[in-house]
């Protein structure tokens, strides 16, 4: 009993000393924190050693004290370490990402990927970051790779090598004139022809340009640039186009110049068409791919950008489509999308509607892009908010449409089939402006109805089937205009998305339109286009085509007119099956109650079936017909 007692009374001082070790070792880590967020990095392992003095498995004081080695580039100890931290907790993701740092900063490329190999198996989620480490080892091995080969091209005399080093050295002379820069630039953007090249720029501080010759860099900043000043301009970038293009490494120290990064906006909406189209040509580098889109985002406010690149839909030439792919590709990045948010109101919509409302002045081509552009754009719910409330956006819209209705020339097409795609998107949000000018939006849908491109045809149901519901009298008037007829004519035709939409667009009709119901039984004899919609295997062209022909069944005659026809075994296939929405079990069971109400005779049909236990319970659906 006593050696028991002993035991106890020893395990419990223990567990108190750990206690009061643990506080102090979480007080050193803290200051150890503050000192690292200073950058007094010495300080920092300091601590965090005499915290791990006081508590020697304490994970998070060895990954603290790796970070702030890797700070101090003593590789070596940031890797003793994470081992150590890992030791502690093997799952740890930070002590795998900082030994990944060290061994990249080490070369140690094959052990660096290990590592992210690792965080990725210890946690999926971290499938960004893991993508991201891994790019980062592959730019570094390159890079290094890249370097060695121009070091042997210079160690072996190669003239091409040799005459960038030269030329850069000559563009190093102070105190030159404008003139002798411009030139001096123009010759080695002619130089530089392959990555060797590039490497060798960059490895002689090629970059510096800019930022250590006083000439070059007031020139490439005036805001008012002279002749001399815009030539110089534009070799600049020429330059560096020919040494970032395929070169990441350069993209990402180009991007770091602050003196580029915010001369870039101001090049763009300089009104110079040489300095644009160049300026232009070097983003154009950086967009059309992932790491060079998250390296404009990462070095540059992107902003203003949305609405400066959708300025060039003005002009006339190549700058407007060159423009449009950029932002095309920048909207797959939702970063941009996030950004674009920002001025939406004040800057980006203003502008848009304006060039909504001059098609006839702008590149017509850039606009149907411009248009597209932001319909993507509105995938973004918010945004789509904003575009889906501005009246002006609307009344732009429609505009366009009645002067592409005018003009039947492809560009305008394209233009027309781009803002339909738009309203339709606009028209998943519902609010007071919609409903508002929900007639003049149906009534130009319903004019393009005798459009000769499907594409518009298909454009225009979709935008009906959309903007019928917020308005009765949208609705009205629809009927009025022979849409139902019109939409049984598209039906007869075939193509899912015309059919999803026409079918949809009917059941607004005759859901609350007696003359949508006679005008379909009129349009579609014995019911053959909704029959074949039944037959479909779209399941929500089911569901809208029970409902449909349950509608109509309210008209004299309508259920006599499918005695003899399949609609029976259709129906009860429906309403008996297993589809996974409900309304198409729901639909197709009132649709059967109402047949068998409205014509009795369908139940002879029934009963040879043996549907009416199917029709029994299909009853509770249709009370009070």
């Amino acid at each position: 009993d006593g050696f028991l007692a002993s035991l106890e009374k020893d395990a419990k001082e223990r567990a108190e000393q750990r206690k009061r070790n643990e506080h102090l070792a979480n007080a050193l880590k803290e200051e150890g924190n503050v000192a690292f967020r200073e950058g007094d990095f010495v300080t920092a392992t300091q601590r965090y050693t005499e915290g791990l003095e006081k508590l020697k498995d304490k994970q998070e004081l060895y990954t603290n004290r790796a970070q702030a080695y890797l700070k101090m580039q003593e590789y070596e100890k940031a890797l003793s370490d994470c081992e150590w931290a890992l030791k502690c907790n093997g799952k740890c993701i930070k002590a795998y990402f900082l030994m990944g740092k060290a061994h990249l900063a080490l070369q140690h490329y094959g052990e660096s990927r290990q590592c992210y190999q690792k965080i990725l198996e210890i946690d999926p989620q971290k499938e960004s970051l893991f993508k991201d480490c891994m790019n980062e080892v592959n730019l570094e091995e390159k890079r290094m790779q890249d370097e060695e080969r121009a070091m042997k091209e210079v160690q072996a005399g190669s003239l091409a090598a040799l005459s960038i080093k030269e030329l850069l050295q000559k563009l190093a002379r102070p105190d030159q004139s404008i003139l002798y820069y411009t030139g001096g630039i123009r010759l080695l953007a002619g130089a530089v022809r392959d990555r060797t090249e590039q490497t060798l720029f960059r490895t002689n501080n090629g970059f510096s340009i800019l930022k250590d010759n006083e000439t070059v860099r007031r020139g490439f900043c005036a805001e008012r640039k002279d002749t001399a000043e815009v030539d110089l301009s534009v070799s600049l970038l020429s330059l560096w186009q020919a040494v970032c293009a395929g070169n990441e490494e350069n993209q990402h120290l180009l991007l770091t110049d602050s003196g580029v990064s915010a001369q870039l906006p101001e090049l763009l909406s300089s009104g110079i068409q040489e300095i644009q189209q160049e300026t232009l040509a070097l983003v154009a580098l950086y967009s059309a791919n992932e790491n060079g889109r998250r390296l404009l985002l990462r070095h540059l406010d992107l902003t203003k950008w949305l609405q400066i690149l959708m300025t060039f839909v003005k002009s006339t030439d190549a700058r407007a489509i060159r423009a449009m792919d950029i932002l095309s590709e920048l909207t797959e990045e939702e970063r941009f999308k996030a950004q674009c948010r920002v001025l939406l109101s004040t800057g980006v919509l203003p502008l848009f509607t304006q060039l909504l409302t001059s098609a006839r002045l702008v590149n017509q081509a850039a606009l149907a892009r411009c248009i597209g552009i932001m319909g993507t754009l509105c995938a973004d719910a918010a945004t789509r908010e904003q575009l889906a409330e501005s009246r002006e956006c609307w009344q732009a819209c429609l505009e366009l449409l009645d002067e592409c209705i005018d003009t039947s020339t492809a560009q305008y097409q394209e233009c027309l089939f781009a803002v339909l795609g738009l309203m339709m998107n606009l028209l998943l949000e519902s609010n007071v402006t919609i409903q508002g000018l929900a007639v003049d939006i149906s009534c130009r849908c319903l004019a393009l109805l005798r459009a000769k491109d499907g594409r518009i045809v298909t454009r225009a149901t979709g935008v009906l089937s959309r903007i019928l519901p917020a308005s009765s009298s949208a609705v009205e008037e629809a009927v009025k205009g022979g849409v139902v007829k019109k939409v049984i004519k598209f039906l007869k035709a075939g193509g899912e998305s015309t059919s999803s939409y026409g079918i949809k667009t009917l059941c607004i009709c005759t859901r609350s339109s007696r003359q949508a119901q006679e005008d379909l039984v009129k349009a579609d004899k014995r019911f053959s286009v909704l029959l074949k919609l039944l037959e479909s295997e779209n399941e929500m062209i089911v569901g809208n085509a029970a409902f449909c022909l349950g509608q109509c069944l309210a008209v004299p005659g309508a259920a006599t007119s499918l005695l003899n026809s399949s609609v029976v075994r259709i129906l009860l296939r429906h309403a008996g099956g297993d589809a996974t929405r409900t309304s198409v079990q729901e639909n197709a069971a009132i649709a059967l109650g109402k047949l068998c109400v409205a014509e009795p005779r369908h139940i002879f049909q029934l009963r040879k079936l043996n549907g009416l236990a199917i029709l029994s319970s299909s009853m509770k659906h249709v009370q009070g017909i």
